[in-house]
């Protein structure tokens, strides 16, 4: 009997997962993107369409976890440095955006169909923000997370994310339902909302870091994960119980981290269950829709959902051109943001308990949003002639903390010298490395390493590797292999791959590697202390060149026939065994 009743959730697992993928796989290759895929996965299972999979509203209760995750991941983006250089765009274009979008969207549910001020407001409003979980994808798959564009992309979905705690208090000053238990008053929330955001940050100080840093000297990564998702669910479980947004409490947690040293292995370990759960999230979300409510009311949905992104569109797109963006881009701005967003399903189910709205109006509104991000892939396909910008004939945007134009892997004695170095050619560069110790030593010099293992694809991809130009691997040891370099080439194909390996066989382990070059480590320091010994016996700076390059042109041609033969102990013959002149004098010529 318990098997049976097991069998229900494995079987709407099996399903759930099944269809997702071949959803997303379709939409995907369309170029479509993967929510869409999501959403529409969701509905064919949904009880309006097939009917195979149930409870959509209790699924969505673990599925809203995903968008925790996704608040605490946006935190780990936001540096205070990065905060602070974006303070404009987002105190400044972002209020703006999620004020005048979310009122002029009211207006028009108000005088075009007719709903009241209060209920106007209560869906409105929430329909000025956008899809964070569809736009970010959408601009790293893209490559202009961290252009300028991007930044302001960003600094937007960043204020909207921040919005999420007026509005509920805006929908809930309005509440008509008598039996809804009565908050506390604003100033008091206020209160407690600055208690628990500072109480958040002292834990994250005395006692989330020293956690990380004990994890990280133990070399146990697994219990790296729990404390990730411990960490997220901690913060997002405070604020619940305080009666605010779990989404809050998970983006302070990202907050107080974004300048630790584990951030990129924390966005690594986080990144899977946020996409998991994220995709459950838009699943849920599209077995909700009330597809028979659509279909009596099809011109309205329809109506308003051009409606909504027209508005939106028309807003951002002069906002941008206020904060003096070419056309083009303020165009590509508002096309880009002109959708709905997730946090919508959220407000309208509090806005019908709040009896602000009817059930039927939340679903079809809840239609609406879904139809507005449908659209969002196609309005940015429709219009990319219409947007790309001419040639660049300005300045480069320079690179920032997070968008650097190199990664330095291991920050050892060999490390170090290479990163000074490009830092001494005014090059940004983001260092990681996995020895804890090493980690604090480095920040004693003022040096920022993060905590991470560089050799894991999903983990440089976080550390940006998908905008770099240049990566080098500078870990000790052998653990570069040829199949590791070619998957990093084609995760990023933009960047140049340099390495540095242990010795000569390790050399010739890499012969295919897709590298642009590969060092020995003590090659170049052994070549510098001969030179320094051969001066010292007096002979000629003419003849310690000379020397110099007979040895480097016998050791390139024996590397040559090593790779050729495939075997280490080729080309004995040119190694230097005896000198020339044996009865050379030293000083002598």
């Amino acid at each position: 009997m318990e098997s049976h009743a097991q069998a229900f959730p494995l079987q709407d697992g099996f399903l759930l997962l099944g269809t997702a993928l071949a959803f997303v796989l379709l939409f995907r290759r369309l170029g479509l993107g993967a929510t869409l895929g999501f959403l529409l996965a969701g509905a064919v299972l949904g009880p309006y369409v097939l009917g195979l999979v149930g409870d959509p509203e209790g699924k969505i209760g673990v599925a809203e976890l995903g968008i925790t995750l996704l608040l605490f991941i946006v935190g780990l983006e936001l540096a205070p440095r990065r905060l602070w250089r974006m303070r404009h765009e987002i105190f400044g274009l972002g209020l703006l955006q999620v004020a005048l979008c979310g009122l002029a969207v009211a207006a028009v549910i108000h005088f075009a169909a007719g709903f009241s001020v209060e209920a106007a407001l209560a869906l409105g409003l929430p329909l000025g923000l956008s899809s964070t979980a569809q736009v970010l994808p959408m601009l790293q798959s893209a490559g202009r997370l961290h252009t300028p564009f991007g930044e302001r992309s960003f600094a937007i979905l960043l204020f909207q994310d921040l919005s999420i705690i007026p509005l509920i208090t805006i929908i809930a000053a309005m509440n008509r339902n008598p039996h809804l238990p009565d908050g506390p008053p604003g100033w008091q929330l206020a209160l407690i909302t600055l208690a628990a955001v500072a109480g958040l940050i002292a834990a994250g100080r005395f006692a989330i870091r020293p956690l990380f840093r004990l994890i990280g000297n133990l070399g146990e990564r697994e219990m790296f994960v729990f404390a990730a998702l411990f960490t997220v669910i901690a913060a997002a479980a405070l604020m619940q119980a305080l009666g605010l947004s779990t989404a809050l409490g998970a983006f302070v947690a990202g907050v107080m981290l974004a300048d630790s040293p584990y951030r990129h292995e924390l966005e690594a370990d986080v990144e899977p269950f946020r996409s998991i759960l994220l995709g459950l999230f838009f699943m849920t979300v599209g077995m909700m829709l009330d597809l028979s409510a659509i279909a009596e009311r099809p011109l309205f949905v329809v109506g308003m959902a051009l409606a909504l992104i027209a508005v939106k569109a028309a807003v951002i797109f002069g906002l941008g051109l206020i904060f003096r963006m070419d056309w083009r881009g303020a165009l590509a701005l508002g096309l880009l943001l002109s959708q709905g967003g997730e946090f919508g399903f959220v407000l309208f189910a509090q806005a019908s308990q709040a009896w602000l709205v009817q059930p039927e109006a939340a679903s079809l509104f809840g239609a609406i949003v879904t139809l507005s991000m449908v659209t969002t892939p196609f309005l940015m396909m429709a219009t990319q002639r219409i947007r790309e910008t001419p040639a660049a004939t300005g300045e480069r945007e320079g690179p920032s903390e997070d968008g650097a134009n190199a990664l330095v892997v291991g920050y050892g004695r060999f490390g170090q010298t290479v990163a000074q170095m490009l830092i001494a050619a005014d090059i940004e560069v983001t260092l990681i490395d996995n020895d804890i110790e090493m980690i604090d030593v480095a920040g004693s010099f003022g040096a920022k390493v993060y905590f991470g293992d560089g050799t894991r694809i999903d983990l440089l991809r976080q550390a940006g590797a998908g905008e770099a130009e240049l990566i080098a691997f500078c870990i000790d040891g052998d653990q570069l292999t040829e199949a590791f370099l070619h998957a990093v080439h084609t995760a990023f194909p933009n960047a140049e791959i340099h390495a540095r390996v242990f010795d000569r066989i390790a050399l010739l382990r890499l012969k295919d590697a897709p590298v642009k070059s590969i060092s020995r480590e003590v090659l170049e320091s052994a070549v510098a202390l001969a030179r320094g010994a051969l001066e010292g016996l007096g002979v000629s700076l003419e003849d310690i060149d000379k020397a110099e390059g007979t040895y480097r042109t016998r050791d390139k041609e024996r590397l040559s026939l090593q790779y050729a033969a495939g075997d280490p102990r080729a080309a004995r013959d040119r190694i230097l065994t005896q000198p020339a002149r044996a009865t050379r004098q030293p000083g002598t010529e």
